[in-house]
């Protein structure tokens, strides 16, 4: 009996050795594995966007999930001066103001991975239209672009103009990446598809161009206006349209343009958008040089006489005016057709509204969400301030863009409201933000996750405390002799319940 005893407690001394050994190697061949890791990989993306262009340096693990980098921005940089179809009849301008971004962009990057760095530049609306109006000259201003971006120590992979749909597309894909609609991090620090996680719809204002891209109700019906886009392994059909001179600056001189032909006079014109006491000099060229305004040219257009544009601050009459910037007629009361003839499904779930919307909306004071008629009464009050009181309104305050935001206001009413169709219900549903973290919401970032797709990931490179023959070894030697020990504790309780039992039954059959 006291051998029994003694081995029974040997055998459980050893069962919990085994369990507390396999635990412990487990542990520690999980948690001290060196992971010699890639490191990170570099990306440059350079917006060539009307109004200006902005060079981002993205960062992404070498590693991968599903073939698309994991990216973050990690620094922007606004290029100095106008955008790059400005520099149509001086390309070689373009180098020196690109030259004081590149400086810092090398600074930032690790000077080993520079050759390793890809290099991208995307045209946007300025250089569409460009492009339309004079094709030598745009070519002339890529090439340029091209030669200076090949004297770099980066890996230039091209300077393109991209179309309006995939300007819509990729603004799309950056706020639903950012939002962490695509990926998400769970319990175990590991990236996963969210579940059940609804997309947001964008809408981008640029200069020369606006976009908006959603995933419509039923993406089968509108087969001829969605592409479709596969990221992380999933595939999205989104809907998307770009308009063409409805970007903030070209819709503005196609106003100019309308006041200047609906006023008797031609060197004097009133204009009830800018503030009150507000008067500039424009030459024609300034707002009837553009591919935009051509149609709106009048028969005596010399391009360096100068019209006065004086303010009059009339929030009524700047509504009025605006209004006529959209055709809202050609489409008949076709509810999934608000304007220019142009087909859109029915705006569904939430949006978000960057670029000029923001800066906009931001101006007036307002930003986040907000009510239409929030939007409505901060706008009108806006307009109705005279330009001396406008200086001390704004927080930052820039002359250029200071006299338009009324205008830009009004704008993006009748875009909103008369063209998407959004209504005082779903006003709310749109989100007016610049960035999310420390990344801009700009199609650049979605240009840059299309393109890691075709970046190959690098595995890697896993050091374990104990190589893979000896752990599983050691695994199978003490899970062995965890059973072994189980089954030998299992036969003793057995035994000793087996002998409590014997004179139990003696005593019951023993004769009186």
């Amino acid at each position: 009996r006291m051998l029994t005893r003694t081995l029974g407690v040997v055998a459980q001394v050893f069962l919990l050795l085994s369990i507390v050994l396999v635990i412990a190697i487990a542990v520690i061949q999980i948690n001290q594995q060196q992971i010699l890791s890639p490191g990170l990989k570099y990306g440059i993306v350079v917006d060539a966007g009307s109004s200006r262009t902005t060079v981002y340096v993205y960062e992404w693990p070498a590693e991968k999930e599903n073939n698309t980098g994991v990216v973050s921005q990690t620094f922007k940089c606004n290029v100095k001066g106008p955008g790059i179809s400005n520099y149509g009849s001086s390309p070689g301008a373009l180098a020196k103001p690109l030259d004081d971004c590149l400086n810092k962009v090398k600074e930032r990057i690790p000077v080993h991975l520079h050759k390793n760095t890809s290099v991208y530049l995307g045209a946007t609306a300025g250089m569409r239209l460009l492009r339309l109006q004079n094709e030598s000259a745009a070519n002339e201003v890529l090439a340029s672009i091209q030669s200076y971006f090949r004297a770099q120590p980066f890996e230039f992979r091209g300077a393109q103009i991209i179309t309006g749909p995939e300007e819509g597309v990729y603004g799309w894909i950056t706020a639903n990446y950012l939002m962490g609609n695509f990926l998400e991090r769970n319990l175990w620090r590991t990236w996963v598809h969210p579940y059940r996680k609804e997309t947001v719809g964008a809408l981008d204002l640029g200069g020369a161009s606006t976009q908006i891209s959603f995933i419509p109700e039923d993406p089968e019906e509108h087969f001829n206006s969605t592409l479709q886009v596969k990221l992380y392994g999933y595939n999205y059909n989104v809907y998307t349209h770009s308009y063409q001179c409805y970007g903030r600056d070209e819709a503005e001189k196609r106003f100019l343009a309308l006041l200047l032909q609906k006023s008797n006079a031609s060197a004097n014109v009133d204009n009830p958008c800018y503030p009150q006491n507000y008067n500039t000099a424009l030459t024609m060229k300034d707002f009837l040089g553009s591919l935009c305004t051509q149609s709106l040219r009048p028969a005596n257009y010399y391009p360096n006489q100068l019209v006065n544009f004086h303010g009059t601050g009339d929030p009524g009459l700047c509504k009025e005016m605006v209004s006529l910037l959209f055709n809202f007629t050609a489409c008949r009361d076709r509810e999934d057709c608000p304007f220019n003839g142009i087909h859109q499904p029915k705006a569904k779930g939430n949006f978000v509204a960057f670029s000029g919307f923001y800066y906009t909306t931001n101006a007036l004071n307002l930003s986040g969400h907000f009510s239409l008629d929030d939007f409505n009464s901060s706008m009108w009050f806006f307009c109705s301030q005279s330009w001396a009181q406008l200086q001390f309104m704004l927080p930052k305050f820039e002359e250029i863009y200071a006299r338009s935001y009324c205008f830009s206001a009004n704008f993006i009413y009748f875009l909103l409201v008369h063209g998407y169709n959004f209504n005082a219900e779903t006003w709310p549903q749109i989100h007016f933000q610049k960035e999310v973290g420390n990344s801009s919401i700009a199609w650049s970032l979605g240009y840059m996750l299309s393109l890691t797709n075709m970046i190959p990931a690098e595995s890697k490179l896993i050091q374990l405390p104990l190589k893979p023959s000896l752990f599983a070894g050691l695994l199978v030697f003490l899970t062995a002799t965890a059973l072994l020990c189980l089954l030998f504790l299992v036969y003793l309780c057995i035994v000793s319940h087996h002998r409590k039992n014997i004179p139990r039954v003696e005593h019951v059959f023993s004769p009186e």
